[in-house]
């Protein structure tokens, strides 16, 4: 029997649902984690416990894992609807925001500037850290939303700080920070000097990202794919050759489509240089074909793209609406 057919559901059973998920999504990606999640979101019914913080903080906590999974899944349109929903079960009742809260809010600004929006990402980023008393791994997470930010805008004394991390984890730190560690605050920091044109900081931020000590989430194979794409914009056809060579035999085990085309990007960087040597191109090739085989989908267009976070006001905690996410004209990723 499913959780529709039993209105009075408890937050144990949500919060088991919720793990089953998270371990989904480690085992086998956004790919083929996104049709599970959206099936466990229609079985918790579309309205959040209003009394019970415990099951409300499941219902969010729920909501906010399907929201990320189908943001790596590059379903952007739905991941947003998720993401407003989450903020609404997180921000309400008279007891304060629930701890997931700046987690939701982190994704959305993340995706906001992945989707070409960095204007509203920074805004989401900044109300955030705007707030007295973060924990140091949450103002860390934001202070690298805002710099990808700073960097898409072109602005950039401020897009990147290398002392985020220089106090080790602590008490206050939520479990959700987990994974921003050192490897990551590297990856995010190559990728804006990237759009930053820094191609050479961009290569060796993104190469100790890949290659630094620790484990990490399995989505970080697309920092890997970010460093061949750098490495070829800057016809570093040596240092290429060895980024290129290794992401063939990923694609298999991937499962998520932002690394996915991440990938797909790279070779087509490689496959459209005219200083590209042969043996290389033969490589982009084959990856593509590879990654065509695996049925990765097309890149997103317009309307698959998303709306703005236009309503996030609206959905955001009352001590939150100085968020500055301004309503907006648009649409998606």
């Amino acid at each position: 029997m499913s959780h529709r057919d039993v209105p009075d559901w408890s937050a144990a059973e949500a919060a088991a649902l919720t793990r089953r998920l998270i371990d989904l999504d480690v085992a086998e990606g956004a790919l083929r984690s996104a049709g599970p999640a959206l099936d466990a979101v229609r079985g918790l019914g579309p309205r959040p416990p209003s009394r019970d913080r415990a099951r409300r903080a499941a219902y969010a906590e729920l909501l906010q894992v399907a929201a990320w999974i189908t943001f790596d899944a590059e379903r952007h349109h739905t991941s947003q609807r998720l993401h407003l929903r989450a903020l609404e079960a997180a921000g309400g009742g008279p007891d304060g925001p629930l701890p997931v809260e700046p987690l939701i809010l982190a994704v959305l600004s993340m995706q906001e500037e992945h989707l070409g929006r960095p204007d509203r990402s920074l805004r989401i980023a900044s109300a955030v850290l705007a707030r007295p008393d973060l924990p140091g791994r949450v103002a860390a997470v934001f202070h690298v939303r805002a710099g990808r930010a700073f960097a898409r805008l072109g602005r950039g004394p401020q897009a990147t700080r290398s002392d985020l991390l220089a106090d080790p984890p602590g008490r206050r730190d939520p479990a959700w920070a987990w994974w921003m560690d050192g490897r990551e605050l590297d990856g995010h920091r190559g990728l804006a000097a990237a759009a930053l044109g820094r191609r050479d900081r961009a290569a060796e931020l993104l190469h100790r990202a890949v290659h630094g000590a620790g484990g990490g989430p399995a989505y970080r194979v697309l920092f890997a794919a970010e460093l061949a794409r750098v490495l070829a914009e800057a016809a570093d056809w040596r240092e290429a050759d060895r980024a290129l060579a290794a992401l063939p035999d990923t694609v298999a085990t991937v499962g998520s489509v932002r690394a996915l085309r991440a990938m797909a990007r790279a070779a087509r960087v490689v496959r459209q240089s005219p200083s590209a040597p042969r043996r290389h191109r033969t490589t982009a090739r084959d990856l593509t074909a590879l990654l065509h085989a695996a049925r990765t989908a097309p890149e997103p267009t317009a309307e698959a793209a998303g709306r703005p976070a236009r309503d996030i006001r609206r959905a955001a905690p009352a001590g939150n609406r100085s968020s500055g996410v301004r309503r907006g004209d648009g649409r998606r990723r």
